[in-house]
């Protein structure tokens, strides 16, 4: 099992960056597959980025390629999420998650270890 505590959401307005990071614990860090998924209000959760610790292989969903930048920290255990260029639509709960595993885990099915969720709101 492991541990995630995200923290870095807040309100923005369209244009403006943040960065979210999420923590763990109880688990080797080097072994994770590590996302971040992202949820507004009526709709699916969706992936926003995906990291392989061990190997920094990364994946982006379509809508944030470009603008938001996933990234990793071993000697603290924490994965990054670096949004630049925020809109509107970019608004919702946002989640960290994590697995082990030898696969690349995309869907959000895949994952059984969640953190809290941080809110991002960016205004027009």
């Amino acid at each position: 099992q492991v541990q995630l505590v995200e923290s870095g959401g807040g309100l923005v307005q369209a244009g403006g960056s943040l960065r979210l990071s999420c923590a763990t614990s109880g688990r080797t860090f080097g072994s994770l597959i590590m996302g971040w998924f992202r949820q507004a209000p009526g709709k699916e959760r969706e992936t926003v980025a995906v990291i392989s610790v061990s190997n920094g292989r990364t994946y982006y969903a379509d809508s944030v390629k470009g603008r938001f930048t996933i990234s990793r920290d071993n000697a603290k255990s924490t994965v990054y999420l670096q949004m630049n260029s925020l809109k509107p639509e970019d608004t919702a709960v946002y989640y960290c998650a994590a697995r082990s595993g030898r696969a690349f885990y995309i869907l959000p099915r895949e994952y059984g270890n969640w953190g809290q969720g941080t809110q991002v709101t960016v205004s027009s």
